[in-house]
Parts: structure tokens; sequence; C-alpha cells
């Protein structure tokens, strides 16, 4: 239908208003009779006039200020409404599928859990240059999630990754080895140092550090052939009085003067040095590399340098006098900087500082810092009435991260709602390097002195049905590599679908603890298919989904990756305390199967 259009003759109406209006004023009646008597001679009312005047001049000034096309009205007849198609999800459940089928068909998680479960093992992608993700391909680049098959079915107490070298340790505590870094002959996971019960191992340059169950600590080399041509220890029998030689070169770390009672009960490693923290809160440092002397402060000795070690091997430990007494209870490593937290919470840093990564600006005096230092991480809430406590910290790379239980407090000239008080909110700050989005802030910055908030990872909280409270989300842990990382999310998981009378609904999934990527992504590292880098944290696809295209040729419709936590399975026929854990190196990552 063609528009209707409507004239300009607004001049004319105001005209015709104003012959045949009365004016009115407080002098009306009076104006009232002189217009009358006037009309009676047949003679023109100067107001008459005078309003014919004022409205053409008003219709000409606005005629002048707005083009004519603007002073004429289009008007539409009015379309009837669109039809509006409600369509209606299909269910995904099946007829006829039993409680178990259907969990699997509603639920991505669900299946997720169930295949870890059935399935443990390893993952692995990123750089295979040295063979470390992939033993069995001569591809130089992983892109996504992609078993190992050595660890099928295989549960491991820990793994660390290399870029050119890898080390695990099996279930029953011996040590296994792999890559170009340890052999260009043997392609498989080999065993190494067995028979030591040992539980966690750390990595150096060119070193495998490892803790046994008893807290001794051993160093062993990353490549066979010096393990094979180096000195041999000497190692008692079962058999009383009598000794033999080790199979293998190794040397034992072992800090002077321990209390009774006292071991070793955690050790990290950065490029060169390690940390060692024992049962009674003392640090003590050592050289981990034997192709470098620690010299950037990471040792946290003021003066100690390769010229002026005391005598004695070179990779002896030695405590930290300016840390004695704090109670230590958690410790950090990057490649050339350290970090501890004692037992209120306060947070020491010392070593390479060039990026920040210390957590204070860098000086232009030095680059490094070779004694411990106080983080004022009060100084991050000083604005607010929250009260910060340290509660974790993590390190890699050039980077630090800490984890901060912000508590809320009554403040002084003003009022606090008393609901509020003691609340918790769990906050994460990150310093260093943040060109490639390590800091995970959603900036690109080459030095990050002063910890900067991780928005995505803060302020998180969730309801909590079996509390039937909201709590806040707090980390569980992250994993720190060269230039990427990763955070296992400490959200509320179910893991005990089906296994009672309340809980065997078909509607009734298990799910898993959230886990985020972030960081640098050259190879692949953070695991979702893509090489940009990362500056916000993100999900990646469930492990098995790159696996499943490639078998169907389908993309099925699945969530994002999410973690198994601790739980009690059937594992070969026997039950087992199982979890799945997240490992990040230099620019590798995993996914394990732990106990």
């Amino acid at each position: 239908m063609p528009p209707l259009r409507s004239s300009p003759r607004a001049f004319l109406e105001i005209c015709r208003a104003c012959r045949g209006s009365t004016l009115r004023s407080s002098y009306g009646p009076q104006r009232r009779q002189l217009s009358t008597h006037n009309q009676s001679k047949g003679q023109t009312n100067p107001a008459v006039l005078f309003g014919c005047f004022l409205g053409i001049s008003t219709f000409a000034a606005a005629w002048y200020s707005y083009p004519a096309s603007s002073l004429i009205q289009t008007v539409f007849a009015e379309a009837p409404p669109a039809s509006v198609d409600i369509k209606i999800e299909k269910t995904k459940k099946k007829k006829g599928a039993s409680k178990e089928e259907n969990r699997d068909f509603i639920s991505s998680q669900h299946l997720q859990v169930k295949r870890s479960w059935e399935n443990p093992g390893v993952y692995a992608w990123g750089s295979n240059s040295g063979r470390v993700v992939a033993p069995d391909s001569d591809e130089q680049i992983i892109k996504t999630p992609r078993r190992i098959p050595y660890f099928d079915g295989v549960l491991l107490r820990d793994i660390k990754l290399d870029r050119n070298f890898g080390a695990a340790i099996t279930e029953n505590g011996d040590l296994l080895q792999w890559g170009i870094g340890f052999s260009t002959a043997i392609r498989e996971p080999t065993a190494t140092l067995t028979g030591k019960n040992l539980k966690s191992l750390t990595i150096s340059r060119d070193r495998v550090i490892t803790l046994g169950a008893d807290g001794k600590v051993y160093s062993i080399s990353a490549d066979r052939e010096s393990q094979e041509k180096g000195p041999k220890v000497s190692e008692s029998s079962w058999i009383p009085f009598l000794k033999s030689r080790s199979d293998i070169s190794y040397r034992r770390l072992k800090p002077k003067n321990m209390g009774w009672g006292e071991k070793v009960t955690a050790i990290a490693s950065g490029a060169e040095h390690l940390l060692i923290l024992t049962s009674a809160g003392r640090l003590f440092t050592a050289a981990s590399s034997s192709e470098e002397f620690p010299s950037r402060g990471q040792m946290g000795i003021p003066g100690l340098t390769w010229e002026t070690r005391p005598a004695g091997p070179y990779d002896q430990p030695h405590e930290v006098p300016t840390l004695r007494g704090f109670g230590i209870t958690a410790i950090a490593a990057g490649d050339y900087h350290s970090l501890v937290l004692d037992r209120e919470g306060r947070v020491f840093a010392f070593g390479d500082n060039f990026s920040g990564q210390l957590g204070f600006q860098p000086s232009n005096e030095s680059t490094y810092v070779d004694a411990p230092s106080l983080l004022p991480m009060n100084q991050l809430y000083a604005s607010t009435n929250l009260a910060p406590t340290v509660k974790q910290i993590f390190a890699g790379g050039s980077n630090s991260f800490f984890t901060v239980d912000a508590a809320t407090i009554a403040r002084a000239c003003e009022e606090s709602k008393p609901a509020l008080l003691g609340r918790i909110t769990a906050d994460t700050w990150a310093s260093g390097q943040g060109i490639l989005g390590t800091l995970g802030n959603g900036r690109w910055t080459h030095i990050q002195g002063t910890p900067t908030k991780i928005k995505a990872l803060s302020g998180l909280f969730e309801y909590d049905e079996r509390a039937n409270s909201v709590a806040p989300i707090r980390l569980k842990s992250i994993s720190v590599g060269s230039t990427h990382a990763a955070a296992v999310m400490d959200n509320v998981t179910h893991v005990r679908a089906g296994t009672s009378r309340a809980t065997d609904s078909e509607n009734d999934t298990n799910w898993g603890a959230d886990v985020v990527w972030w960081g640098g992504n050259e190879y692949y590292q953070i695991g979702n298919g893509r090489r940009n880098n990362l500056s916000v944290p993100g999900y990646i696809a469930p492990l098995d989904s790159a696996a499943e295209v490639e078998r169907t040729g389908k993309r099925k419709e699945e969530h994002r990756f999410q973690i198994t936590p601790r739980h009690k399975v059937d594992v070969g026929g026997r039950k087992v305390n199982v979890e799945q854990r997240v490992e990040c190196g230099r620019m590798t990552s995993c996914v394990y199967s732990g106990v």
C-alpha cells in the first residue's frame, strides 16, 4: 500500500484560528467589547492581524530551520504481526534405555566421569619435538589431548613434562623416564629408579628430583647415558650387613642438622635450583642442575655463588637462615625465582625479578633479590573492608600466582551489615610476565610487579545444596608451565549418581570440577585446537572429543572438559581411590589418573 502524505497547510490553519478566535488576557472583557464594535463597522481587529502575523512568522521560521521533507509526515499502514514458530527441544532420553544409558545421553559431564573411571590413563598435548607427549609419533605438535598408549589403565602418583624429557612415578613408587632427552633409541617410558617408594617428583633443566615416602630426596640425571656411566651408589640389601651397588647413578640430597623425627615433606625445582621443605617448617635450598649453579638469588642466601659455596657436594642443601622460625607451610618455584608461605599466611619471595614475578616492582639497581622479602599483600585491599589471608602459592616460568581468602570486617566510622561480617571472598592474583597472556587478566603486559587480580577466578560463589548455603568458589590448584597455566576449581562436585535410593533417578548425573586454561599457546599447549594465546581463562573440549570425531566423522554435542574428583572406584578388579590431575610443563600439558 502506498504511503499517505499530508500537505503543509499549517500557516492557513493558523490564520483561520486567529480570525475566528477571541484573544484571552487579563483584559478579556474590555477586548471582547472592542472587537465587537470594530467588526460592526467592517474594520479588521488589530489583535487578529497580530495573531496572523505571528503565526505566519512562526511557520516561516520552521520552514527555514527544517527541510521541507521533515515537515511532510509519512504515514504507513500497520503491518500484521509476524507469526512466531515455537520449537520444543527434543528429549535426549531414549525409550527402552536403562537409567545409566539415559544419564550418558543427557549429560556430557556424567559421561566424562564414567570414562575416566573405566579407562584411566594419560592424555598429553603440545610440543612433541622431544617425543614426550606422543612417544610413539614423529609429529612435531599434538594440537588436542591424545592418550599415551603406554599409560592405558595405569595409575600414577606424579608426572612432570619438559619439552625434551618426561618423568612419572608409578602407583607402586617406581620412576619412569622417556623422551629424546632421556634416550633417542628408546621410545617407551622406561623404569629407572625403582624400589624407593617414591611419592612425588620435580624436574630442573637436566635432572629429575624425587621424594620418597620416607622423606629421602634423590637426584637423577634426565639422560640415560649419564645414569649408566656415572658413579653408582652403595645401597643396603635385604640381607643384613650386605651392601650392593645401585643399578643407575643418582645422588642423595641430605639436609644437615635435621631434628628428631624431622623429614622432608615437599620439593619444588626451578631450572637450576631446588626448594626443600621439612616437617618442622624449615626451608632448605640446593642446586638442582648439573649445568649451571644458581646465580640469580633464587637460593635465598645472600652472597652464595659458585665461588663462595662451602666445601662439599655442589648440590648440598643449605638452610635459609632468615626464614628460621617462621613455620613454612608451602613452597613454589619458577624458573629462576622462589616463593614460600608461612603458617600466618605471609608470602616471602626471592630470586629473579626481571618481569616482576616476585610480586613487587623491579629495581633499576638489580634484576634479582637474593634474600627472602615479605610481600605486602595487605596493600592490595587497603581501600576495602576486607582482611586478606594468602592460602596458596604457585609459580612457574616467570610468573607467580596467589590465592587469597578475604574476610569482610567492620571498619571504623562506617556501618557494616552484620550478615556480611566474616563473609569470605576468594580471589586469585598474578604477577610476572604477561606478554603471552599468562597473567590471565585480559591484558598483554610485559612486566607486572604489583599483583593483578584475575577477575575470572575471583569473587565467585555457588549455592551448596548439601550445606544449604552460598559458598565461595576457591581454586583447588594451579599448574604453571613455562608460559601457560591451568586452574582446577574447587566447586561442588557429585560422583554418587545411582549409588543410593536418593540418587537412583535417571536425571541424577555425576559432574566434576571445572578446569580453565590460559597463556602462551604457540605449540597448542592449551589444548583447544587453536594456536592463539589466551589472556583470560577459558575452557577446552572434553578429552575424548577429538578421538570421537576422528572415529565417527561427526562432532558430538558435548560441553566443556571437567576433571573427575577423588573417588573410590573399581580399577582392574580392585578398589582404588583415584582422581584426575592436571600438569602444565614446558610447552606441554597433560591430564592423568592419579592416586
